[in-house]
């Protein structure tokens, strides 16, 4: 019989959001809002903008004309707005969007919001360049289709569940799921004054002093700790996350609010860290060195002009920390003394010479939007010949051959060049491959690294493995007592797929940070008793995104993992309609199909899913275990040789190649899949097993020995492999 590797439903998990900077210090549990902002930004209904300008006249001032005040606004009376919209291209919707309430961003660009049905906002795919004065598609040579999630009238673009959370002043989503329709609210359009200092009392007057005169006399823990409590009012809008609850107030801790993406999955960021999709900056903060530091957004950023404190262009911002002897930093470091010329070989007042030029290289999104990695990685042209990986000196010399920019960092740098971020890479790009040699190499880099989130990274890689090393288990398990939010959670995840390892993880549905809680909550969800503290906390996170495919693809996962099938079929159904090219969704229906005992349909819909991703190994495999489970052996063979072609070094696909082939008498190529298995993955005890037992039909007395002693190497008890021995004696 083939194996189906893992648990029975497997993740959807879709992050959307809006991401910047952060400190890894995240270890600072529990940041509390001050008693003097006890109620939230939405109750705040009569504090706006205009009624912190009399008291604060010069950073209105400041503010005012920034992306953050005008990243929303009404059309009506916005300087250049109506002559912009008169000069929409001619399209079937031409007069809708001349007439639309609402513009959704300002520099680079800005977006028409058009009202639908149901309370929706959607912004259009043409977006105007106020710089270039025209229009343009966000989407570029996109070929999006209606009925996409991803069109811009699709729930991918809609602005009341993706946009105005970090767009508008204390908005309130009110998704009403039975009549899917949005009845949503807001204190005041844009990102004000009360958006990121919280709702004030009457008499904040003499706290604001009483804050500022208790700032000076602060210890070096209590100025950490505040500044990260700064950073995290600044990440939920500046990271790509997922909402834990509606409720953040500035100054809590954002881990009892968000989950930040790290670098695990393929395709978002690349394997050194490097932004590749849209991810905006906190993530990258999160994994620098300098964000471990103790480095923030305020110490680069005027957080009222959005202006850089210091210049750029001749690099004194960077040298506030980076000039000699080198500044200590927050978290007790001292910043490298860096001269610009002797480090760069550029001349000085050249772009080469600058150091975001090579440590914050940008990239574009929605077309026109240029964001710089905010990472500091240092440009690393061998990783770009081995793995794809973009570097900032071919950018710049786009004329010269990878093999000259590796020539010159060789000249320039030497050994240092062969560092901890290109190892990092090697082996988050071969665990992302799945390949079964990475787990030793992330866990040795788990052994040295001391950025957090790298270290949770590694952790959410090693997750993927569904027979991981004993020292794999070890390590996650060790970490369920790491004093950042971040690695915990990231354990918890690793853990919660091995049904013997969910005891270790009951007491973490008292962790103090609510991330961890959830990730514990979710692996034990089974278990929860109904009215408990931790079924509410996790039904209230999951019911927030349940506007969204995968908000509702996530809610029937917990259903079926609570034994409901019907009812998580029925919300599948939901999502489908909702997003019908969506693979996740297809896989997630046919897991829950499977478990209820409906693997032919199972099959159809991961064979489905295969197609409508053309890369991905992994449905095709599922789609063949299912097939076999179904008696369909044909079907079930052309499945994982399918997934063998897109990823060869898919063990698991080969030994149930294997499997297969021997059970159709089939025993030379099964014993040649089975080999390719066990070659993948030696470690695997199965596979030299399997191999063991089809060599022995074959007669092959010898080779069957050997396999056994191999099995018998791995795990010496093994009961199967002894037996055979005894057999063969």
């Amino acid at each position: 019989m083939l194996r189906w590797s893992g648990r029975i439903v497997a993740g959807y998990f879709a992050v959307w959001a809006v991401v910047l900077l952060f400190t890894s210090a995240c270890n600072r549990r529990n940041s509390k809002v001050t008693p003097e902002q006890p109620m939230t930004v939405a109750q705040a209904v009569t504090q706006t903008s205009d009624s912190c300008k009399a008291c604060h006249a010069d950073v209105y001032a400041g503010w005012a004309p920034t992306d953050h005040a005008l990243a929303n606004r009404l059309a009506a009376g916005a300087p250049g707005i109506a002559e912009a919209l008169k000069s929409f291209p001619e399209q079937s919707d031409k007069a809708e969007v001349e007439r639309c309430e609402m513009i959704l961003g300002h520099l680079p660009l800005w977006q028409p919001l058009l009202k639908r049905e149901g309370g929706r906002y959607q912004p259009h795919e043409l977006a105007y360049d106020p710089k270039a004065g025209e229009w343009f598609n966000v989407f570029g040579n996109e070929q999006r289709r209606p009925g996409e999630w991803g069109h811009w009238t699709g729930r991918g673009m809609n602005w009341n569940s993706m946009c105005a959370h970090c767009h508008m002043t204390g908005f309130r989503k009110k998704y009403d799921s039975a009549a899917d329709q949005y009845h949503s609210t807001w204190v005041e359009q844009g990102v004000s004054c009360i958006q990121c200092h919280g709702a004030m009392p009457a008499d904040h007057g003499h706290g604001v002093a009483q804050a500022k005169a208790s700032q000076a006399l602060e210890s070096a823990d209590e100025t950490f700790a505040r500044r990260t409590r700064e950073m995290h009012t600044c990440a939920p809008c500046h990271a790509r996350n997922e909402p834990l609850t509606a409720d953040f107030r500035p100054g809590e801790n954002y881990f009892d609010h968000y989950r930040v993406e790290l670098p695990v999955r393929q395709g978002v960021f690349y394997p050194d860290g490097q932004q590749r999709d849209e991810v905006f900056n906190w993530t990258s903060v999160l994994t620098s060195r300098m964000g471990h530091a103790g480095v923030t957004c305020m110490d680069c950023h005027d957080p009222h002009t959005n202006k850089t404190v210091l210049p750029v262009a001749n690099n004194a911002l960077c040298m506030q920390c980076h000039a000699a002897p080198g500044r200590v930093m927050p978290a007790g470091t001292r910043a490298i003394p860096v001269d610009p010329v002797a480090h760069s070989h550029h001349a000085e007042g050249s772009s080469g010479n600058q150091c975001i030029s090579c440590h914050m290289p940008t990239t574009n999104y929605m077309q026109r939007a240029a964001r710089h990695d905010h990472g500091w990685l240092k440009p690393d042209p061998l990783m770009t010949q081995e793995l794809g990986i973009p570097n900032a000196c071919s950018k710049c010399h786009s004329d010269k051959p990878v093999s000259w920019a590796i020539e010159r960092t060789n000249q320039w740098y030497g050994g240092k060049m062969d560092s901890l971020q290109r190892r990092r890479a090697r082996a988050v790009d071969a665990a992302q491959k799945g390949d079964a040699k990475a787990m030793p190499a992330l866990l040795a880099l788990l052994k040295e690294e001391q950025v957090p989130a790298w270290r949770a990274t590694y952790l959410g890689l090693l997750a993927d493995f569904s027979t991981p090393l004993p020292e794999v288990m070890a390590a996650a398990e060790a970490s369920l007592a790491a004093p950042d939010p971040l690695e915990r959670s990231a354990a918890v995840r690793l853990l919660s797929s091995h049904d013997g390892m969910l005891p270790k993880l009951r007491p973490l549905l008292k962790d103090p940070v609510r991330l961890v809680r959830l990730d514990a909550a979710w692996a034990l969800s089974r278990e929860l008793t109904e009215g408990s503290p931790e079924r509410a906390e996790l039904d209230t996170m999951l019911k927030l995104t349940i506007d969204q495919p995968a908000g509702r693809a996530r809610w029937a996962q917990d259903l079926s993992n609570r034994g409901h099938q019907a009812d998580a079929e029925r919300e599948l159904a939901v999502a489908e309609k909702w997003d019908p090219f969506s693979p996740g969704l297809k896989e997630s229906h046919g897991f829950v199909l499977n478990a209820m005992g409906r693997s032919l349909e199972a099959a159809a819909l991961f064979y489905r899913a295969a197609q409508l991703d053309p890369v991905a190994s992994e449905p095709a495999f599922r789609a063949g275990l299912a097939y076999a489970e179904a008696g369909r052996i044909a079907e079930a063979e052309t499945s994982l040789r399918l997934a063998l072609q897109r990823n060869p070094g898919l063990h698991r696909a080969w030994y149930n190649l294997g499997l297969l082939l021997a059970g159709e008498e089939r025993l030379s190529d099964a014993v040649d899949a089975l080999k390719r298995a066990e070659a993948l993955s030696p470690t695997e005890v199965d596979y030299p097993f399997a191999l063991a037992t089809v060599l022995l039909r074959q007669g092959d007395r010898s080779g069957a020995a050997a396999a056994a002693n191999r099995v018998l190497a791995i795990d010496p008890r093994h009961a199967g492999a002894r037996q055979l021995l005894q057999q063969l004696r």
